[in-house]
């Protein structure tokens, strides 16, 4: 029989259940409820968003329901130990966009700051590419703020190349920010 520290040593040495998913139906109340906390938790942590203050919560319910209503938008959500914790969308172009119809926009791809260290954010990326493959585009596009390094050192570590910066790209607490522009051919 395990004495009680044995029991805490085991208990304590559980990994962490890391999944990711595309969402193709309506979020239940509980997965809405978490990804809006996982949101608020990335903007104020000031990654991943426009947003730079956490918005009302029926105010994010709504835009989250509305990511998943629409059909040029996928939503892919990772979860540790079952709750979601993270989020990225790929942003299809428009039927009347011919001319860009193999290539698709990744956007919002974050982690709660609580989730992050155990690998979701690349684990997230990879998931997404595959998919989006799977669709039959050949391209992701993406942009992503020059502050948000950890985003682009995973980027750039995923062979994302640079392809330009813009010097006005967002403005932050009254400071402006630049912007990063990559893309990947799958």
């Amino acid at each position: 029989m395990d004495t009680p520290l044995q029991q805490h040593n085991a208990a304590t040495s559980l990994k962490p259940v890391l999944a990711v998913e595309r969402i193709t139906a309506k979020l239940s109340a509980a997965d809405l409820n978490d990804l809006c906390d996982a949101t608020d938790s990335a903007i104020h942590a000031g990654g991943g968003f426009g947003w730079t203050k956490i918005p009302p919560r029926a105010a994010l319910q709504r835009f989250w329901e509305g990511v998943v209503a629409m059909p040029i938008r996928a939503l892919f959500v990772a979860r540790l130990d079952g709750v979601i914790c993270g989020a990225a969308q790929l942003v299809r172009p428009p039927k009347n966009n011919e001319a860009q119809s193999f290539a698709v926009n990744l956007t919002n791809l974050f982690i709660a700051p609580w989730a992050r260290g155990h690998g979701l954010s690349r684990m997230l990326l990879d998931y997404v590419e595959k998919e989006a493959f799977k669709e039959g585009y050949e391209i992701i596009n993406l942009d992503v703020r020059e502050t948000q390094t950890t985003a682009i050192q995973l980027y750039e570590s995923a062979h994302y190349q640079l392809i330009g910066t813009h010097p006005e790209y967002a403005k932050i607490d009254g400071k402006v920010i630049a912007g990063r522009y990559y893309y990947k051919k799958l």
